[in-house]
């Protein structure tokens, strides 16, 4: 496609945006209203286990387990201040709740037996203090909404005598945090930002056009989601708030171009024009770069990495859309309003600033060397939680307070399901399974070993027993052992245990599954710790080609990306100095999200000093204009980031999405830092070769344009004459 063909195109559209500007209103207003009615639609899923890829070895446990048995919900239930008789009865009433399958207590005991019969061996795992714990198993799934149900009725029959831990109630808070949380995370979102841009702005109205623009984007882009038909808790619970700190750029900018074009006395509709000419080149890239970063997150083995990554990208796609053809409209429209509110500007002249900043330069180099490898090293040393208990029974929850409760006065303990395959037709009693619950139960870390050859008397054959008993642990010949550790779900200790438990199976038999929180934390572990690389290396590759093909210079690519690299292990590399622990995910698409997001920084600045490097002859004072002409919005753009990532670390009690705020907020001041800092310095010392690049790449294309222009004359010369070609 020729140049003039495509500025015939971007005129016509520019035409339409402008002069059918009531028409694209309409529009935007039914896909907004369609999109409300479609958000009621979409599903919420809080098992991360089901983002596991289907050759795991857990997914696959799960898979089989789901055939044969089904995969019930689990939970653990504690009763404060109950004698043996009354924790008896309060067990029969769970058990008769709509919606709950079984409550296991006191294997093998009577609860209505005097003490004095039983040995403190078989009570102490299960009444202890005045306290009776029990395991419950739901009729349906951890996050089934009748699982929820028969859990509120588990709290109205037992008030505050119950304490709740397990997979059914993390996912439960998950959803209840969420819900809770993410309001008023959006509310401290917009405080902050209007806050922000009315510092930046001369006109208290223009903020509330910007947010006005970027809540019709995120309403488009939660309503959108439909496509997916189910999106992960972590998608849910951010997605808004990221867009709507990341792509606000992209809405000022606009809005800045239509300031300048007014002020050389252009009218409304030809200022637009000219300003959508200007910037949409610059906020295309901008754009294109942070779904870079996004959509190397859908190269995750680990799929919640490709749910985020398109529901983030897609949240940029329709940030842009909205931003080039809906603001316009909206800014024409409120133009009086816009007058009508103007006020002087709050931000003084940045050249004092610009020039202080530069002179600071080299010790901030000299820093940035003595720091940086250290700071490589570090951040691959970070202590990390890879599991879902790290994420719904994160400290601060309720579920986290009653599961420190149960452990202190119970232990450790962590459910283990075995799956092993009996041969066709063999009687279960033939086979050599009491071997290998004998070894198992020897294990000092087993608490208890639940299976159907454990649970017949010598003689006594399987038939003797109930159905829905015998279902539960042998069927489709399979047999499931129920096995407790004494353990908790994630640790080094925990992984160990598993293992062992996994090498005394495979000694008696051929097939064996293991389901539960540790072997699904243990895969999640091995495949997000090679997935990091993966999308670490792709999404820096992809950034580098948008920027070269920006620039058009391998040594500018490079140059650009180098500042926000550095920010990213020092972001990364703080946690390790503080001795914290992260959850992984976050940790894993952060590092993607403040790429994508921050290096727009770098190409701002970067386009600044090439534009007046053509006008100011000495080096140094271009990369100090620069610095002062891109201070405010990188400023705006990175303090907006900063102060949305930290009201997700403050507010929110769910650990994945506190931990990434904190990651954003702290890279995005990094990013700042060395983009205004260190940028200019790397600027003035590749100068000679960004020059030599462009123009090599102009000396090529006048060549290639001069070529095709032969080829053209020679065709048309060989056409007959009086024909068009």
């Amino acid at each position: 496609m020729s140049q003039k063909t495509e500025n015939t195109f971007v005129d016509r559209i520019i035409d339409v945006v402008i002069h059918r500007r009531r028409m694209v209103e309409k529009v935007f207003a039914v896909l907004v209203l369609l999109s409300i009615v479609a958000n009621f639609f979409i599903s919420i899923n809080y098992d991360l286990t089901e983002y596991l890829p289907d050759w795991a070895p857990t997914m696959q446990g799960i898979n089989r387990m789901e055939e044969s048995f089904g995969y019930p919900g689990t939970a653990r239930v504690m009763i404060d201040d109950v004698t043996m008789a009354q924790a008896g009865a309060y067990q029969r009433q769970l058990s008769e709740i709509e919606g709950v399958d079984s409550v296991s207590w006191l294997p093998g005991g009577n609860a209505y037996l005097p003490e004095s019969f039983l040995t403190v061996g078989d009570i102490s795992d299960y009444y202890k203090d005045n306290s009776a714990i029990m395991d419950v198993i739901f009729t349906y799934g951890d996050s089934d909404p009748h699982t929820y149900e028969a859990i509120d009725s588990m709290k109205e029959l037992l008030g505050e005598k119950g304490h709740y831990s397990g997979p059914a109630i993390e996912n439960k808070t998950l959803e209840e945090s969420i819900s809770r949380e993410m309001p008023m995370i959006m509310v401290a979102g917009v405080i902050v930002i209007f806050a922000v841009l009315a510092i930046t702005t001369t006109s208290w109205f223009e903020p509330v056009l910007f947010l006005l623009t970027m809540g019709i984007a995120i309403i488009l882009n939660m309503g959108t989601n439909i496509i997916f038909g189910k999106i992960s808790f972590l998608s849910h619970g951010i997605a808004a708030v990221i867009q709507l700190a990341v792509a606000m750029d992209y809405s000022i900018f606009l809005l800045h171009s239509f300031t300048a074009q007014k002020q050389k006395g252009l009218s409304d509709e030809e200022a637009m024009a000219a300003a959508l000419h200007q910037a949409v080149d610059s906020i295309v890239s901008s754009g294109v770069t942070t779904i870079v970063g996004f959509v190397a997150l859908a190269l995750m083995r680990f799929t919640i990495g490709r749910d985020l990554g398109f529901v983030l990208a897609k949240g940029i796609v329709c940030s842009l859309a909205t931003v080039l053809i809906l603001m316009p409209a909206l800014i024409l429209r409120f133009q009086d309003r816009i007058r009508k509110a103007q006020h002087r500007s709050f931000v003084p002249s940045m050249d004092g600033f610009a020039r202080k900043l530069f002179q600071v330069r080299k010790v901030l180099a000299v820093f940035v060397l003595l720091v940086i490898v250290p700071a490589y090293v570090a951040q691959n040393m970070v202590n990390f939680k890879y599991g879902t208990s790290a994420v719904g029974c994160s400290e601060g929850t309720q579920s986290y307070e009653d599961l420190q409760l149960m452990e202190e006065r119970f232990g450790k303990s962590n459910m283990l399901l075995v799956l092993r395959r009996f041969k066709t037709g063999t009687p279960a009693r033939v086979l050599r399974s009491s071997i290998h619950l004998e070894e198992l139960e020897q294990q000092p870390f087993v608490r208890s070993v639940t299976s159907l050859d454990g649970m017949l008397p010598e003689g006594v054959p399987e038939s003797f027993l109930p159905e829905d008993l015998t279902s539960q642990l042998h069927n489709d010949g399979y047999s499931r052992i129920i096995t407790t550790l004494r353990t908790e779900s994630e640790s080094d200790y925990a992984f160990q245990c598993t293992d062992a438990v996994r090498a005394i199976a495979d000694k008696y038999y051929d097939e064996s599954y293991f389901v539960g929180t540790t072997p699904a934390t243990q895969d999640m572990k091995e495949i997000i710790s090679g997935d990091y690389g993966i999308v670490n290396g792709i999404s820096i590759l992809g950034v580098v080609l948008v920027v070269y093909v920006t620039f058009r210079s391998g040594a500018m690519a490079l140059t650009v990306i180098v500042p926000i690299e550095i920010a990213i292990f020092l972001n990364m590399a703080v946690p390790y100095l503080r001795g914290e622990e992260l959850t992984f995910m976050g940790y894993l698409m952060v590092s993607s999200m403040q790429l994508g997001a921050t290096v727009d920084y770098s190409i701002l600045l970067t386009n600044n000093y090439l534009e007046l490097r053509s006008q100011i002859e000495d080096k140094k004072e271009a990369a100090i204009a620069a610095i002062s002409r891109s201070c405010v919005s990188i400023l705006t753009s990175g303090g907006v980031l900063t102060l949305v990532g930290y009201a997700l670390y403050f507010v929110s009690s769910i650990s994945a999405i506190g931990d990434m705020g904190h990651l954003i907020g702290r890279g995005a001041i990094f990013s700042i830092i060395l983009v205004l800092g260190f940028l200019p310095l790397l600027l003035t010392l590749v100068d000679k070769q960004i020059f030599k690049d462009q123009q090599r790449f102009e000396a090529r294309s006048e060549r290639l344009q001069k070529r095709i222009e032969e080829e053209r004359i020679k065709r048309s010369s060989r056409l007959p004459a009086g024909s068009e070609e």
